[in-house]
Parts: structure tokens; sequence; C-alpha cells
């Protein structure tokens, strides 16, 4: 649908923007003309759903050609660590894997406060998780919260997730940067409509991405500028600086130690056999698909882990039946892994099973049923990662 009033890259509206401890380290090394690598860790948003060109015309893909255009293209790496339908909990979990483990990473952008749900617990153990976890394995490493928009993230007022997020970002003095605060100002100016930006209500076409790469750009055009000095608010999260780990933490049982650990180390296991899903339709995960997998009833699997928590990524699809599980030999609790999206393909999801305040080792046990939800297809169970935290 054509735009009534055509958008001007220089016109639109300015996100809010606060750069509370700003960008230290990465700064340095753009005034030194060093290489720097930027990721970028959200959900489907920001590993391109809706750009015509995931790559190359998502907001992800277009910041990226900037900071190539404005840096060097030699001089700067970036990792996309988008993964649809995730959280701030599983990217809590999956940091180490999808991020640190590329190397040295200058600069995170973290965006999640579309897929963040209603609890405000959860999500700031998801969110100060991320922080202090990055922090405590890549201490070098600057954050940037990101808040794109949904049409829970539109209207008056700050909406709940963002709300909540900023929490954490003030409490530690990360920089944030609201996009969905620019497309409510537009929509009120008349400018567009979200219909016209984002058709489902929530990824932008290429129109909206290259909206959100421009916020990206109001907020890394400074660091670029040579003479100034490093840039950052006054106050409280300027001193906090990039000594997160220095303050207590806001949830006592944050995801700051998340990590998954692959299916195949698990040492006791019966009727699983390890496969891929070379042959099977899957969304929302470009990694490793080695994962444990069993049919049958009766099939089972255990492991210890050390932590304050632990889970399973599994992948779930059109024939998920159901599991239970038991921790350090309590009683076996049901999940039922078939939902409405399993229709459309396997993909990854999360289930916690035991969660503390004081790390502790955790003995977990976990059976195929050989039951299943009325509409699935099967039985099938398969494990692709624990998680521990």
């Amino acid at each position: 649908m054509p735009h009534s009033k055509p958008i001007h890259p220089h016109a639109y509206p300015k996100p809010i923007i606060h750069t509370r401890s700003g960008l230290p380290a990465f700064q340095d090394k753009i005034r030194k003309g060093l290489p720097v690598t930027v990721a970028f860790l959200g959900g489907s948003i920001t590993e391109g759903a809706g750009a015509s060109d995931a790559d190359k015309t998502s907001w992800r893909g277009l910041t990226q050609t900037w900071l190539e255009d404005r840096h060097g293209a030699d001089r700067v790496a970036c990792i996309n660590a988008g993964v649809g339908g995730t959280d701030s909990t599983f990217g809590a979990h999956r940091l180490q894997e999808h991020v640190l483990e590329h190397g040295p990473v200058d600069l995170l952008f973290v965006e999640f406060s579309v897929n963040d749900g209603t609890d405000r617990s959860e999500s700031i153990r998801g969110m100060e998780g991320i922080v202090r976890g990055c922090k405590r394995r890549s201490p070098q490493t600057d954050l940037c919260f990101v808040y794109t928009a949904a049409d829970k993230n539109l209207g008056p007022g700050v909406p709940f997730n963002i709300a909540v997020h900023e929490e954490v970002a003030a409490y530690y003095g990360i920089p944030s940067v609201n996009y969905a605060s620019a497309i409510q100002q537009g929509i009120e100016e008349g400018r567009w409509s979200w219909k016209e930006l984002a058709p489902d209500g929530v990824h932008p076409n290429d129109e909206g991405h290259a909206l959100y790469a421009g916020f990206a750009r109001e907020f890394l055009e400074p660091f670029f500028e040579i003479g100034l000095d490093a840039i950052a608010e006054t106050g409280h999260a300027t001193s906090i600086g990039r000594d997160a780990l220095s303050l207590p933490p806001l949830e006592a049982g944050n995801y700051e130690y998340g990590r998954m650990i692959r299916a195949d180390s698990i040492l006791s296991q019966r009727g699983f056999d390890y496969n891929g899903l070379q042959h099977k339709p899957v969304m929302n995960w470009r990694y490793d698909d080695g994962h444990l997998e069993a049919l049958n009833e009766g099939a089972s699997l255990s492991y210890i882990v050390t932590g304050r928590g632990t889970g399973l990524c599994l992948f779930m699809g059109p024939d998920s039946g159901i599991l239970e599980y038991a921790v350090n030999g309590g009683p076996f609790q049901e999940v039922n892994l078939f939902d409405d999206w399993c229709k459309l393909a396997y993909r990854p999801v999360i289930i916690m099973l035991a969660s503390g305040s004081e790390p502790a080792e955790m003995r977990v046990e976990i059976r195929n049923t050989g039951r299943k939800d009325v509409e699935s297809l099967g039985t099938r169970l398969q494990v692709l990662r624990i998680l521990s935290h």
C-alpha cells in the first residue's frame, strides 16, 4: 500500500535514546581505527523476518552495511544471533554459544521487548542475565538494548515490556534506543500507519526495517565523531559504567550463568537415537540441529548439572508427544509438547524444569510417555540442548 506521505530519511521522528554509560570500549576502537565486532541478539525482527532479504534489507543487515561504509568493510564483522520466537530467557542461555564463542565482541545489540511476555520477574531474569553473563564472560563488550515496535509496544506512555527492560538498562547503565517511540510519533503525526510498515503487526517490511536502521544510525553516529570525549549521560548510570558485576542483582535467580549443553553429551539414555533434522521442515533454527530423539514409550534419559536451575531446549513439531520429568528423585510431572505452532514446522522451544536462588546439583530424568495431544500426529520427543544456569 503506497504512503500518502513519503518517508524521507532525514525527516523521520527521532527515537528516544538513553546513552547512559555509553559505548566506551567500542568508541575507543572506532577512534583508533581498529577492527570491531558487532553482535545482534534477538528474535525474528533482528533475524530479519519481514524483510525481502534478511541479510541485506533488515535493520540488522542495513546497520551492518552502514557500519562497513562508515568504518571500512575490512574493519567490521557482524554476528547474526537473531532467532525467531525466542525471548530473553532463551537469549541468556544462547549468549555463549551463539555470540561469545565467535570470539571477542565489541558491541552487543539486545532485542527482546516484543518476544518477552507479561511476567516481569522472568523478563528481568532474562535481560539481567544477558547483561551480567556478558560482562562476566566478556567484560570488554559494550551493550545496547533495542525496543522494536509491535501492537503491544505502541500507544501512549511507556509500554510494559519496554518499561521492564528499561529497569534493567537504567540499573546497569546500558544504553537503549526506543524504535517503537519513534514509530508511535510518526503514527500520531500522520506520517504512516503501523499496518503500512508491518502488515502483520510485528515484522517490519523493507520500509519499516529501513526506519529501524535509521534509528540505529541516530544512536551510533555520535560515537564516530572524532575529537569528542566518551559519550555518556551524567549521574548514577555513568558511575556504574562497565562494573555491572559490582552491583547486587535485581533478581537473585537471573540467568547470569545461562548456557546450553549439547544433547549428545548426555551419558545415560535408553531408547534414544542421535539425529539431525535434514529432511524435516524447520523454522527459527540455523544452527547445529543434532538432537536426541525417541518415538516410543519408556525411552528415557538422565543428566546431572550444577547450577541455580536447568531446563531443556526441544524441537517441537507436528508429531510431538508428551514427556514427563523428575528432578532429584521427586514426582514426575507431565509436559504436553504440542501447540498450534507445531502444525507448521519443527522449531526450538525451551521448558524450564527447576530453578532456585543458590547453586546446587540437580539430577534430572526425562521419559517419553508414549502419549500425545489429540491434534498431534505422533509421540516424538526431540532434545536439542540441555539448559543450565
